[in-house]
């Protein structure tokens, strides 16, 4: 006795696909990968939270300073951070750092304001807050429908 339906012929859930890749060897690459890296660099390891109309953003950035090697942009309420960080070569020394380029793209909350946006640097923790307005639309509840057990909306 077949389950399968005599209307349709059988067909596979998936396609055959003769000229698949070897997956295994991909997959090892992938999960050799630090955690930390990204297309664009070492990602920037962050905390954010919004708190009593501010959004606060710390981003771990140690050894950085701030005024060449840290750039932070706005743009379609996206908060974008960059920073960049040089190695020094010295003879005989041994290095565990992260050196090249840091990326990290956030968006921002709605209501956010980004015209007022504020950051400082200390200890090796960037810190950016942005003041954000409660949103002007109301909230919009949805009725829902009940369907009678015959299956049609009324």
């Amino acid at each position: 006795m077949s389950i399968l339906s005599p209307r349709r012929p059988h067909q596979a859930l998936l396609p055959a696909w003769p000229s698949l890749p070897d997956w295994s060897d991909l997959m090892a690459r992938f999960e050799a990968m630090p955690p930390w890296t990204s297309l664009e660099g070492h990602m920037i390891r962050v905390e954010e939270h919004l708190d009593e109309g501010r959004y606060t953003l710390r981003a771990e950035l140690p050894g950085m300073d701030p005024e060449k090697d840290v750039d932070i942009s706005v743009r379609d309420g996206q908060l974008t951070i960059k920073a960049e960080r040089t190695e020094q070569h010295k003879e005989g020394t041994r290095s565990e750092f992260h050196y090249g380029s840091f990326y990290r793209s956030m968006p921002l909350p709605a209501g956010a304001k980004e015209d007022d946006i504020d950051a400082s640097y200390t200890d090796g923790i960037l810190t950016v807050t942005v003041p954000v307005t409660e949103s002007s639309t109301p909230e919009k509840h949805v009725e829902i429908k009940a369907t009678p057990s015959g299956g049609k909306v009324t």
